[in-house]
């Protein structure tokens, strides 16, 4: 139930109270019907399960959680002893020899078997139901980089796919991410310039071809990027082209720096 914190009359904040305590009872009575009627669904494998937006016990037994011990930047699990030490940080070889743009990366699942149909039925499939849930598992893997940002972005779509797609996912979760995180969001703060092409299937070489130049700060938000530490939002990275192009736009913009966080990441990618 919700608290009215108002500075009016008692009169007004008791009406207020009562005013949302009844459509708090009203929402609640209408879920339920709702779930009567469309009872919800893993998200994963389509099982009859409860409380919507969530996966059933088999398919979050099945989840690979990404966590500690892992590169201080980029995020990703070691495979072994980390290549660098010292100043509280440890980092992969990969981040030292080219380290990336971003300051920091974090993802909340490994890209697999397990995850893929999770993230695909909220890509392609409306289950736009498990948002928060998914927000939620964001928010865990951010950690300190949620509450460190001046800013909330997703990754842009262009606005062909944006149009039969009918949403933008990143967005999406990028909104319930900033209520959780209770940070300002701004869903069009980058955009794409061109349409590039599907990256699946392509090196790491084509990718980062592909998104050259593609990517640009929206015209009209320039003034809410420089200076600002950014956190951009999307649901799977791979090799990172992407990310990439969308932090040279953010940094070329005079943002002061950009971290990242995904729903999912490739661990090993070609």
């Amino acid at each position: 139930m919700q608290i009215w914190e108002g500075s009016g009359p008692p009169r007004q904040r008791r009406a207020a109270l009562w005013r949302d305590t009844v459509t708090g009872g009203l929402k609640a009575a209408a879920a339920a019907a709702l779930d009567l009627l469309l009872p919800p669904r893993c998200i994963a494998c389509g099982a009859e399960i409860r409380g919507s937006g969530a996966c059933c016990a088999a398919c979050w037994e099945r989840l690979s959680f990404l966590g500690p011990p892992a590169c201080a930047r980029c995020g990703l699990p070691f495979d072994g002893e980390p290549a660098g030490k010292g100043l509280g940080s440890q980092l992969c070889a990969t981040c030292i020899a080219a380290p990336p743009r971003f300051d920091r990366a974090r993802a909340a699942l490994r890209y697999d078997d397990a995850s893929r149909p999770m993230i695909l039925a909220l890509k392609h499939g409306d289950r736009l139901d498990a948002a928060p849930r998914l927000a939620a598992m964001l928010l865990r893997a951010a950690g300190s980089l949620a509450a460190e940002t001046d800013l909330i972005a997703p990754v842009p779509l262009h606005w062909t796919r944006l149009f039969v797609r009918s949403y933008n996912q990143s967005a999406i979760l990028a909104n319930h991410l900033a209520r959780l995180a209770n940070r300002p969001v701004i869903p069009d703060l980058l955009q794409r310039r061109r349409r590039t092409p599907v990256l699946g299937g392509l090196t790491r070489r084509q990718r980062a071809r592909a998104m050259a130049g593609a990517i640009r700060v929206h015209p009209r938000r320039r003034g809410a990027v420089e200076g600002r530490r950014i956190l951009l939002v999307d649901d799977v990275m791979t090799t990172g082209a992407t990310i990439d192009a969308c932090c040279r736009a953010l940094l070329s913009a005079g943002a002061r720096s950009v971290d990242v966080v995904t729903l999912a990441r490739v661990l090993r990618a070609t």
